[in-house]
C-alpha cells in the first residue's frame, strides 16, 4: 500500500512540474493567462491518479504559479473545478472521452463562471461579468483536452497506459 502512495504522489509531483513549467507557454485571450498544460495535465492527473489526486495537483501548480509571477487568482477556480469534473465523470464512466468533456465543461463553464466573483472582490474588475472568462477557459482547456488526447493515445499505443494504471491499482 505505501509503495502505491509513493508511485501516485511521485507521478502527481512530475505533473504539478509539467503544468508549472509549461505555463511558461501561457496565451493572454480575454484578460486572461490561458495554460493549456494546465489542462492536459488536469486530464492526465484525473485518469491515472483519480480525482482528488487530480483537485490538489490542481491546487499546487496553481499556486506554484501565482508564486512564480507566470499565473493569475483565476488559474484556482479553472483548474480545480475542471479536474474535479473531469476526475468524478472518469470514475463513474471510465471513458477518455466523458473525461475530456468533463475537463472542457468544468473548467471552460463552471470555472469561467466561478471566476467570476475573484475578479470582482479579489482583483477589482468592476467590467467583469459572469460570463466574461467563459470564452478564454474555454479556448484553454479545449487546447488542453486535445493535447491530452495525442498524449494518453500515445501512452496507450505503447501500452504504458496499461502499465501505468496497473502500477497504481
Amino acid at each position: 500500500m505505501k509503495e502505491k502512495s509513493i508511485r501516485k504522489l511521485t507521478i502527481a509531483g512530475l505533473l504539478v512540474a509539467v503544468a508549472v513549467v509549461g505555463s511558461l507557454f501561457s496565451i493572454p485571450v480575454l484578460g486572461a493567462k490561458c495554460s493549456p498544460v494546465q489542462h492536459m495535465v488536469n486530464v492526465l492527473g484525473a485518469v491515472l491518479l483519480g480525482p482528488w489526486y487530480a483537485v490538489g495537483m490542481a491546487f499546487a501548480a496553481s499556486l506554484l504559479r501565482n508564486l512564480l509571477g507566470l499565473g493569475s487568482l483565476l488559474a484556482f477556480p479553472g483548474s480545480m473545478i475542471g479536474a474535479l469534473l473531469c476526475g468524478l465523470l472518469y470514475k463513474v464512466c471510465p471513458k477518455l472521452s466523458v473525461a475530456y468533456a468533463g475537463e472542457v465543461f468544468g473548467t471552460g463553464i463552471l470555472g469561467g463562471m466561478a471566476s467570476y466573483p475573484i475578479a470582482v472582490v479579489l482583483l477589482n474588475n468592476k467590467a467583469a461579468a459572469l460570463f466574461t472568462f467563459v470564452p478564454s477557459f474555454l479556448v484553454s482547456t479545449a487546447v488542453g483536452a486535445a493535447i491530452s488526447v495525442f498524449v494518453l493515445a500515445a501512452l496507450k499505443r505503447t501500452q504504458v497506459f496499461g502499465q501505468l494504471e496497473e502500477a497504481l491499482r
